[in-house]
């Protein structure tokens, strides 16, 4: 273990036999501290819409398909002409060095040696330089949230580019914190000083509470925002946080080079729907203008699979890569997207689908409870 301003910090570094990802959790449980699993895995209110959104893949059931003449399963595909191994990429997460030492520099690395794509937050405990510079020539995305103070926003945007990540990942559901009562409970406040806070007046960002962290993001976001960073910038910028049809088409319409389907993990609104429920018609609406990707509950192969067979183009996950982070850091991230990736293949192989593509288009059977 590793302390910093008195809390304890993983510094594992082995890969992991993994039985399943909604495994890791309780074994994280174990290492990391109170106050910050208690972030990392909670969610708004009274979590109802964390829990629903892994529920909600048993409202769509894969259909085997035998006599299909394949074998070894090809997981590779590509996104705005990125080449990746795997259609599941981590989802910006905050604030990793909760999670282990190494924070998103080891995340980066993981992700970076199973050929999947980085997305890293704002919010993060290690600056946009580092994190791209842990996995040098392996694609990143940035995720922006947008503060009041646009020198700010423009700073930021400056130092991604400089990094050379390849898009912008704009969150637009999250102006305001959701009631995450675990933080409360806990009286949580950030120990670990998040590298692009410094920016802001009070110094390091340690020790500033999540109320007061949000204080400073712009609670209003508008479809000027997306055309102001997408000139700004000359990256596709992927609109986060979507989980209505009308939304989608707004995002596009205001120059979105992507959609990203996802209710924050259950971490915002609570009592709003599962991010599976919403992504078929989101996804009949794009009726694909643009890539999608999604987010939200992804625990199994079959998820990833059901996922882009109702319209995503990528999936992405935080949780499980943080437990595995913490468990084993860049070598334990890379095994939990080894993991997931071995029973996606084996999903495949039994429905009858080679290519990721073939996925994309394999029929689901839906139904609701």
């Amino acid at each position: 273990m590793t302390t910093v301003n008195g809390y304890e910090q993983s510094d594992r570094e082995q890969k992991l036999d993994i039985l399943n990802l909604p495994a890791l959790e309780a074994d994280a449980k174990k290492i990391i501290p109170v106050g910050g699993f208690g972030y990392i895995a909670g969610g708004s209110e009274d979590n109802w819409t964390l829990a629903e959104n892994t529920k909600a893949f048993e409202h769509a059931q894969i259909v085997p398909k035998a006599l299909s003449n394949i074998e070894n399963p090809d997981l590779s595909t590509s996104i705005f002409g990125i080449d990746l191994k795997t259609p599941v990429m981590m989802a910006p997460t905050a604030a990793q060095g909760l999670a282990h030492a190494k924070g998103e520099v080891d995340t980066a690395k993981g992700v970076a040696a199973a050929g999947a794509l980085m997305a890293q937050s704002t919010y993060s405990s290690t600056s946009i330089a580092d994190t791209a510079a842990a996995a040098p020539g392996a694609p990143q995305f940035f995720q922006l949230y947008m503060s009041k103070d646009w020198d700010f926003n423009y700073s930021l945007l400056d130092e991604a580019k400089k990094a050379g990540v390849k898009a912008i990942l704009l969150t637009v559901d999250a102006t305001v914190d959701g009631y995450r009562e675990s933080d409360i409970i806990n009286n949580f406040s950030f120990p670990i000083p998040m590298a692009n806070l410094t920016k802001f007046s009070e110094g390091d960002g340690k020790g500033k509470g999540i109320g007061e962290i949000y204080a400073s993001a712009a609670q209003k976001i508008s479809e000027d925002d997306v055309r102001r960073i997408a000139e700004y910038t000359d990256l596709p910028v992927i609109v986060k946080g979507i989980e209505s049809p009308e939304d989608a088409l707004r995002a596009i319409g205001a120059g979105a080079a992507g959609i990203y389907v996802s209710n924050h993990g259950g971490r915002q609104l609570n009592g709003g729907p599962a991010s599976f429920d919403v992504l078929p018609a989101i996804a009949k609406a794009v009726n694909k203008q643009v890539p999608i990707i999604f987010d939200s509950g992804v625990r199994r192969g079959s998820h990833v699979f059901k996922a882009l067979a109702s319209g995503a183009d990528l999936v992405a996950f935080g949780r499980p890569a943080i437990y595995g982070l913490a468990l084993g850091g860049a070598a334990g991230v890379q095994s939990v997207f080894e993991h997931i990736g071995h029973e996606l293949a084996i999903t495949m192989q039994l429905a009858g689908t080679k290519t990721i593509e073939d996925v994309k288009n394999a029929p689901l059977t839906h139904f609701h409870y």
